[in-house]
């Protein structure tokens, strides 16, 4: 599974807000210069967030965007969503009961790749901002691949 610019940029944004936020709105024209990214992107991906109701707008001098809901109560998986980027990493169309191959059925790892995506869904809803904020991401996964890393650079 690839996760699209549109998700990445999303929450790389909303990381922003929330973490330059201080009871007063960002601007999109800051978000952007901090985190490298289009303006007129981030315009429509700003857009999308509003509607999915996990930000506000200001209007007029000093306006810019604020979070609607405090960071621990905003998931990644909420942001991902908002923007409409689909959580799943079977090549199957989600509204479609046909399968993914040319035959219409399902393909031999359908059930793989579906629970595989379960699985991203349910990482990505443990997630908050304000996890991401305070680096309270890196578990015990990222402790494995480090010893395993350092296993392998031993035996070679």
């Amino acid at each position: 599974m690839k996760l699209s610019t549109k998700g990445r940029y999303a929450v790389m944004a909303m990381v922003d807000l929330a973490k330059y936020e201080s009871n007063k709105p960002i601007s999109l024209a800051d978000i952007a210069d901090r985190q490298e990214i289009s303006l007129s992107y981030l315009e429509q991906l700003f857009g999308r967030l509003r509607k999915g109701g996990l930000v506000k707008s200001v209007r007029g001098p000093g306006g810019g965007y604020m979070l609607s809901r405090t960071p621990s109560h905003v998931r990644i998986s909420d942001i991902i969503l908002a923007v409409d980027e689909p959580i799943k990493a079977t090549r199957c169309k989600t509204e479609s009961s046909l399968g993914c191959t040319g035959a219409k059925s399902r393909c031999l790892t359908h059930d793989l790749w579906s629970e595989l995506g379960n699985q991203i869904y349910l990482f990505l809803s443990s997630i908050s901002l304000a996890d991401v904020c305070e680096s309270r991401v890196l578990g015990s996964s990222g402790e494995f691949w480090r010893r395993e890393h350092e296993l392998i650079d031993a035996a070679q």
